[in-house]
């Protein structure tokens, strides 16, 4: 029996999707199970690790059945999942000494302002490309050991280890035989060195960090370990390929060489930019994390958010009851030639780079009484495509080369006129794949290379299709007298925000929340990137 088939599993925020792709990547089953969120506290978010678990068997087995595909049939396992979210579990046991502390979680703001304060911002950012901000993992790992009773000595006696959810995985599929991440889940976590890609000891220090609890560095893209014990699944299957979510998608995309970009369109909206070998340090609120690294070749990105992407869509259909579902939004917006020069900043959660400025507010401009709700529509799916505008803007400066072409994916990325609109304002060829379930590709590409399902990348090249090319249309004229109208609003939302010094040429922006939004005073559960779709 011919081992042809390959299983992703995507480990997201409010559920688990499995996939099964045979080597033309035709999909045989894709399954997703949600689990619980936990909001223990006003800006506490917690998964239970064996709901997780329990997510990944109930999703496995479903799939297998729907694919009709054995054991013997699967090459490989690939792993992609939620980033920066930190648990902490027995090492001989497998049970978790709490719950995961999920990456929306702010309960650390105030350890990260006095960190700050103190100074450590600059060396942090130097070693690791990132802010000091609770999204990432190393403050919620110190607030377990500092606050979880026996935490601390567990974990120096060796008793206890930690891991992003990757690491939890592996660790459950292998019965433990694999404590392991990758650089791209390790670069997320505050704790890696990005050039020496290895845990980085002043960073332990300072955050308190005892090494021998903490997986060893891998690979993106090689065998991991090999499956033992699991319910839904033989034993000896290779674990082949781990990437987090972002960077998967990027993988995903066939985003191979320097200057390949990827956007991800979904409740926020994430674009990463493949910078090739050299990690680029951003002076514009931008993160600089790793792509992959498949054998001796490391790839690094620059990452950027806007907090509201299609939860701009969600607003219209929630808050103002413009619309019943979120797909209606492109129908209604098509009712109005264009948007009647109403301009939407949807700063709801606040502005994320390159403006950094989390107390603006949203606006609404150029309302007059010939203004409908197809007007206010389309100046919705336009305000998204300027923040995506702007960010690009700026990591074209950063990388120092523009994009040749800028691949989208996510559910927003189905609406035609976004995308559209979104080709106009950059003046690129927007792609949108045949496949959208990119994150899932990306991590099946991974273990699929390791495993020699495919012998190279070029292989891969040639599976991975375009379903829509959308052209740039709009003359130059007529994209700055939109652009000039964006930024005409865009210092108004910026006015709400309470007046605060310029930063320096070499310091990062004061950053609030890379996240897509930060968590409300009464949390919601988060959507996946893939989530509302307008």
């Amino acid at each position: 029996m011919a081992a042809t088939h390959i299983v992703a599993i995507d480990q997201g925020t409010t559920g688990t999707t499995v996939l099964i792709l045979d080597k033309r990547l035709n999909v045989r089953a894709r399954v997703n199970q949600e689990f619980r969120q936990l909001f223990p506290k006003p800006g506490w978010v917690e998964h239970d690790l064996e709901d997780i678990w329990g997510s990944i068997h109930g999703a496995m087995e479903k799939a297998l059945r729907e694919a009709g595909v054995r054991g013997g049939e699967i090459a490989g396992i690939g792993i992609t999942n939620q980033r920066e979210t930190t648990a902490v579990w027995d090492r001989r046991s497998h049970k978790p000494l709490q719950s995961a502390i999920v990456w929306q979680d702010r309960r650390t703001a105030d350890l990260c302002a006095r960190l700050k304060a103190e100074g450590h911002e600059p060396v942090v950012r130097e070693k690791t490309g990132l802010v000091l901000d609770p999204y990432f993992s190393a403050t919620k790992l110190q607030w377990i050991l500092e606050n979880v009773r026996g935490a601390r000595e567990k974990a120096e006696s060796g008793q206890v280890v930690f891991g992003t959810i990757d690491s939890y995985l592996v660790w459950r599929l292998t019965q433990g035989a694999a404590h392991v991440t990758d650089v791209s889940n390790a670069s997320r976590t505050l704790l890696m060195n990005l050039r020496t890609l290895d845990w980085d000891r002043d960073l332990l220090d300072l955050f308190g960090v005892p090494r021998q609890m903490l997986p060893e560095i891998r690979g993106s893209s090689e065998v991991l370990g090999v499956t033992r014990g699991v319910r839904s699944l033989p034993d000896g299957i290779p674990v082949a390929g781990i990437a987090g979510d972002q960077q998967a998608a990027l993988f995903g995309q066939a985003c191979f060489d320097a200057g390949a970009a990827k956007c991800t369109y979904g409740t926020g909206a994430f674009l990463l930019q493949n910078t090739g070998p050299e990690p680029v340090f951003s002076r514009r609120g931008l993160l600089t994390t790793v792509a992959w690294k498949i054998g001796d070749e490391v790839s690094y990105a620059l990452e950027g958010s806007a907090f509201v992407a299609g939860a701009a869509v969600q607003w219209l259909r929630d808050g103002l009851g413009l619309i019943k579902k979120s797909s209606e939004v492109e129908a209604l917006a098509k009712t109005v030639k264009d948007s009647g020069a109403v301009i939407f900043v949807p700063a709801l959660s606040g502005l994320g780079a390159p403006h950094w400025k989390p107390e603006a507010r949203g606006v609404i401009a150029g309302l007059d009484r010939s203004t409908t709700a197809g007007h206010l529509a389309r100046a919705t799916l336009e305000g998204i495509a300027f923040q995506i505008h702007d960010l690009a803007e700026a990591m074209s400066v950063e990388a120092g080369r523009p994009f040749p072409a800028f691949r989208v994916d996510g559910g927003a990325s189905q609406n035609d006129l976004l995308m559209q609109f979104q080709a106009d304002l950059l003046g690129v060829p927007v792609e949108r794949p045949r496949m959208i379930e990119t994150t899932a590709l990306g991590a099946a590409f991974l273990a699929g290379l390791a495993v020699g399902l495919w012998p190279d990348r070029a292989d891969i090249g040639r599976y991975f299709k375009v379903g829509k090319r959308f052209e740039p249309k709009m003359k130059p004229e007529e994209r700055e007298r939109h652009l000039g109208r964006w930024r005409k609003a865009l210092a108004l939302a910026v006015g709400w925000a309470a007046p605060a010094a310029a930063p320096s040429a070499t310091a990062a922006p004061p950053v609030a929340e890379p996240a897509p939004s930060a968590p409300p005073a009464q949390p919601a559960p988060a959507p996946t990137t893939s989530d509302a779709a307008p």
